[in-house]
């Protein structure tokens, strides 16, 4: 028998041994490393021509799949679309961004509105039904009415609704033409009823123009959810006039958990669980009670309704009782990177694949390929809370 390798000799051939499989592996593999890495870090990725060519090279591998495009490898069918219109806002709320703000991508590098438009096409042809607007401050971009037309007129090709998420800042005075060119509902975040608390979660002025603008919207009948996430010690006095907002308005109050993000110095001692909201709410109003049989499939939010009520409020427990089996939604940036989890750092991006000559079946084959990178589920808030995300601002709330 031959004599035992030393410690460093069985080094040595291990180190050969890896550098000899890495050399070997085949150029399709080595090919779809590069894409993707390219795709994934701007700043070092290839010249038009070789992104796409590359790109294609990916590509032959699932070209005869019959799997639907939308649909990742647990089976979840993703038919809502949350896309970010700008990264630009006029508040600087704590848990969206750092008080200094953040750096802007350069105007150029962000999605045009025929680019805007050939995502919505492509999304829609191959099932999507709900596209959401958001930011940054979507109401910031001065051809927002035209995107929402453009979404408008995909109703025949199987369009159901077109959301926005906004500040409410803006948003009285725009309501009117967004009604008209087609938009249906609006989500207005909103985290406390208290002036001076506004200017603090902000750090900026302008409560009392969100609440109009909530009443503004109301008025002309497009569905309103205002969105408060609860931070401990800070605004969670403020759970049951929110609460009380339901009573005489056919709206919904969302209570949102806390979540990490880049910049806004989340602490698991911050988080007030759903659970807790539940019961203090349901202290005050003891006909408090689910209504499962009206929450949607994918239903991100925990409904619950109080007798008598016009309104009804929900619960967003994304850290303590996660959603992730049932999720069907996808996102596109601002700067146009399509992200499967908003917590994951899983990206690619379909600007570039667009602006290098990208036909649509191969974006469609870029998306589907994305979605196949989708986890079972997030990796869990204290995971989250050391991992380093984009701030929300440049995701799209």
């Amino acid at each position: 028998p031959l004599p035992p390798l030393s410690i460093f000799s069985r080094n040595i051939m291990r180190n050969t041994l890896r550098r000899f499989a890495l050399f070997t592996s085949s150029n399709r593999r080595v090919k779809k490393d590069r894409i993707w890495r390219a795709m994934h870090t701007p700043s070092t990725r290839p010249v038009a021509s070789e992104r796409l060519a590359a790109t294609r090279s990916i590509q032959d591998d699932t070209k005869d799949s019959k799997q639907p495009v939308l649909m990742d490898k647990f089976g979840r069918f993703h038919n809502y679309l949350r896309i970010s219109l700008t990264e630009r806002c006029n508040l600087r709320c704590q848990y969206c961004m750092p008080e200094e703000g953040v750096k802007l991508t350069p105007e150029e590098r962000l999605l045009t509105a025929d680019e805007i438009k050939r995502i919505f096409n492509i999304f829609v042809a191959d099932g999507v039904n709900r596209i959401r607007l958001t930011g940054g401050e979507p109401l910031l971009r001065k051809d927002l009415t035209d995107i929402v037309k453009t979404a408008n007129d995909l109703r025949p090709n199987g369009l159901r609704e077109i959301a926005m998420t906004t500040n409410g800042i803006t948003l009285g005075r725009k309501v009117p033409e967004l009604v008209e060119a087609g938009l249906d509902s609006v989500n207005v975040s909103l985290d406390t009823l208290d002036p001076f608390k506004f200017q603090l979660l902000t750090r900026r002025k302008g409560m009392e123009k969100v609440l109009e603008s909530v009443q503004t919207a109301l008025d002309h009948g497009i569905k309103v959810k205002v969105n408060a996430v609860i931070i401990r010690g800070l605004n969670d006095d403020d759970v049951m006039g929110f609460a009380d907002m339901a009573v005489d308005r056919p709206l919904e109050v969302r209570f949102i958990e806390y979540m990490p993000f880049d910049g806004n110095r989340w602490d698991r001692s911050k988080l007030v669980p759903y659970q807790e909201l539940v019961e203090r709410i349901g202290k005050k109003h003891p006909s408090l009670s689910r209504v499962k049989h009206e929450d949607a499939p994918n239903a991100v939010s925990k409904l619950w309704h109080v007798e008598g009520w016009k309104g009804r409020i929900g619960f967003i427990s994304s850290m303590t009782d996660h959603f992730c089996d049932t999720c069907n939604r996808v996102r596109v940036t601002a700067d146009g990177h399509l992200k499967v989890c908003l917590f994951g750092n899983e990206e690619i991006s379909l600007r570039d694949a667009m602006r290098a000559g990208a036909s649509d079946q191969e974006l469609r084959r870029i998306i589907n390929q994305t979605l196949q990178k989708k986890k079972a589920q997030h990796a869990g808030m204290m995971n989250l809370a050391k991992s380093t995300m984009r701030p929300m601002t440049t995701i799209g709330g």
